[in-house]
This record gives structure tokens, sequence and C-alpha cells, in this order.
């Protein structure tokens, strides 16, 4: 079936949805992005319940509406040809979100949904000598030499926030406008943003303190380069370092790393992808990004054999591998349906066996199953209890060290 470009005017529909936080797999922190989950029907069954361990975590959900985007946001992407096919982007009391307008077929192919070209996007190579795609730092500019006093293999997020505060300054820049819907401080959930008062409410210290650190390193490398003396075009970037911690935020929580081919040239880049950065998380993402390197477009492509209802939503999967801290600290949520999410027990498996990789479920259903060959004998029942007793102990004393209970945390949230 042949895509058509999405046309102004826009219709304004009113769509009843339902709204989770930032991941799909309801997170446990706020997120700037709209959601959307239809609520599924009551069944009474009478077989008996499923084993809780392996049950899905449930999954609270709230009803409100979402509204189409601003015009202007489809204006000024569809007038510098950014292509939107079968989308819509809506808008909730959480922010963006992008959803199917129609239903879509699985195929044996990807389908393209969105394509980006690379003259909007904010885009700095990974190692030196720092390339820019599109080259928009003039030659001789100072921003130039605080991105090239950056550590190679640490600070993409500065030269990538030094990026962005500079295409806000360029005359006529796509980033001027399109600046107008990036979520503001007060709507941004980066913890970079947060006060010492709210990071010490995550009760997680080893965090607490790596955000602290964070934020120090930025308003260290701002009093480094912002100082009295700089010249007035650089002054005029960040007059304050809140300005610039935003900055950083926006870059962390929206930037992708691809490597993309540029005729000849081969590069890893750090890439700031309008349109693209309205995509929401999921741990099973329907969509991917794909950069097509004849005409410089990055691709929004549905997977392949993918079945596509209307009103879904279009998602991608953030970091894969990643553990619910690394969540927290790049995005500023975590999801209980994280599946490389661990908790180390110290007395979970024994000391000969490296098995760190495996889902505790798994080995405890393993442990089940008659597997044992002639001549063994499976686990004595008393160390069975025993080894039972400790795990328990050991969740208690985890749990006691939280200042507030889990019956509390509800009642606050």
């Amino acid at each position: 079936m042949a895509s058509s470009p999405l046309l102004l005017p826009f219709p304004a529909p009113s769509l009843s949805s339902t709204t989770t936080l930032k991941s799909q797999e309801n997170p446990c922190f706020a997120s700037p992005k709209g959601k959307r989950r239809s609520v599924p029907h009551m069944r009474v069954s009478t077989s008996p319940p499923p084993f809780k361990l392996f049950e899905p975590p449930q999954v609270e959900v709230l009803s409100f509406e979402l509204e189409p985007a601003d015009p202007d946001f489809y204006r000024i992407g569809y007038v510098r040809s950014v292509r939107a096919y079968g989308v819509d982007f809506m808008e909730g009391p959480d922010g963006f979100g992008v959803y199917a307008s129609r239903d879509v077929e699985p195929l044996r192919r990807a389908r393209v949904i969105m394509e980006i070209p690379l003259e909007l996007m904010l885009t700095i190579s990974q190692k030196p000598p720092w390339m820019f795609f599109p080259d928009i730092v003039p030659v001789g500019h100072p921003i130039f030499d605080i991105i090239n006093s950056t550590k190679p293999d640490t600070d993409w997020d500065l030269r990538s926030a030094c990026l962005l505060l500079f295409a806000f300054d360029v005359d006529g820049n796509f980033w001027q406008l399109y600046g107008d819907f990036l979520p503001s401080p007060d709507e941004c959930t980066s913890l970079l943003l947060g006060q010492k008062e709210d990071l010490l409410e995550l009760q997680d210290q080893v965090l607490a303190s790596k955000m602290e650190e964070q934020q120090k390193r930025a308003i260290e490398f701002w009093e480094k380069h912002w100082h009295s003396a700089a010249p007035l075009k650089i002054k005029r970037l960040a007059r304050d370092p809140e300005r610039f911690l935003w900055a950083l935020s926006i870059v962390q929580s929206r930037s992708v790393g691809m490597r993309i081919r540029l005729g000849a040239l081969v590069q890893d880049a750090n890439m700031l992808v309008p349109y693209a950065d309205m995509l929401n998380h999921s741990f099973q993402p329907n969509c991917f990004l794909h950069w097509r390197f004849k005409d410089r477009m990055l691709e929004v492509m549905i997977n392949a054999g993918q079945r596509i209802k209307k009103g879904d939503e279009m998602t991608i999967n953030y970091l894969s591998g990643q553990k619910n801290n690394m969540f927290m600290e790049r995005y500023g949520f975590s999801s209980p349906a994280n599946p490389w999410d661990v908790i180390n027990f110290s007395n979970l498996l024994s000391a000969g066996e490296d098995n760190s990789f495996m889902n505790g479920a798994v080995i405890a259903a393993a442990r089940t199953l008659p597997m044992w060959s002639d001549g063994d004998m499976p686990p004595i029942p008393s160390m069975e209890r025993k080894a039972a007793r400790e795990l328990q102990e050991e969740c208690h004393q985890m749990l006691s060290e939280f200042s507030t209970t889990s019956r509390q945390d509800q009642q606050i949230l």
C-alpha cells in the first residue's frame, strides 16, 4: 500500500486515551511525553491463578484527553522536507507522543513512517577532529574552542549542549523554531535539574551522588567558559548555569548515537534529531531508526512483521541492555518491566556458580525440574528452606534501609 505524506490542514480529533509515564511498561518516574494505552475488558476465568512470580507487573492507567500537536509543529518541518506517513503527533499532560493514524498490516519489509533530513539535525562526530553535520559553526568562532577543550572520551554531552545553544543563536536556524516545542526546565524530568532535596527522595544514595557530581561538572564547565571576560557572542548563549544545565538535560535525554555514511565518509556521531525525538520508549518497541545515506535522511521505520492498529503508540528502545539506574540517570524514569534490571543478592546462588546473566525466576523454575541423572540427588528440603529464609532476611534488610515503606510510597504517589 503506497504511503502519502501528512498534509495540512490537520484534523483536530478528540481522542479518548489513557496514560502511563514515559516508558510503556509503567516507569516509576514522571515523563514529559504523553502516553496512550487501551483499557482491557475484565474477564472471568475458572482456571487456577498463575504463579505470581511469572506474572508481568500490573500497569495502573489514568484517563485523559490527547490533543493534536500545534499545526505550526507540522508546518515548520514540512516546509523543510520532513515527512510523516500514517502517524500523528499528540500532546497530553505529560508531553508529546507519536501515534498511528491508521491500521498497518504486517509486511515482510520494514515500513517508513518518518523522514528527517540531515540539514535539520544537530550532529557532531564522536571522535576528533570534531566534524559538524550540517556545519553551522563558522571558522574562528569561540564556541569551537570550547568544544575542542572537552575530553574526547567522556564529554560528548557537553559538546552537544554547546552546539544546541549555538544553534538557538544562529539567525534563521530551524532550532530557533523547534525549541519552542522542547520541554521547559519545569517540564523536563532530567535529574540534572533536580534540587538536592529532590535527589534525596530517590532513596538511592549512589544515584543521588552521581547526579550531584554531574551537576557540579556542568556548573564548573559553565564557570570556566562563561566567565566575565568571555565575549558577548558566548555569554548570550547561556547567561546563567541553569540555562546550560537545561541544554545538557535536553541532550542527554534526546540525543542518539549512530553510525552514518556521508558520501565516502563513515562517522560515529551523536545526533539531535527533531521529530524523531518525540518517540517514547518501550522495551518491546515497534519502530527503529535507520540512516538512508543516498539522500542523507534519517528514517523511522516500523519493524518488519509488526501489526499496528490505529491509535497505537510508536516507540523505540532508548537503551538496550541497560539497568534501571541508567534510565534514571539519563531520562529520569525507570520501569519494573525492564528485562535487564537485576537485584543483587549475596546468597542467591552458590559462590561457585556464575549465573549473574540469568533471570532469577528462570533459575528457580529450572531447579524444580527433575533433571538430575542416576546417582544424583535433588536438593535437601532443609537446605532449600534455609536458603529461602536467608533470602527473605536479606530482602527485609534491604527494605529496612529505605526511609519509607512501600505503602507510604503508594500514598505519596
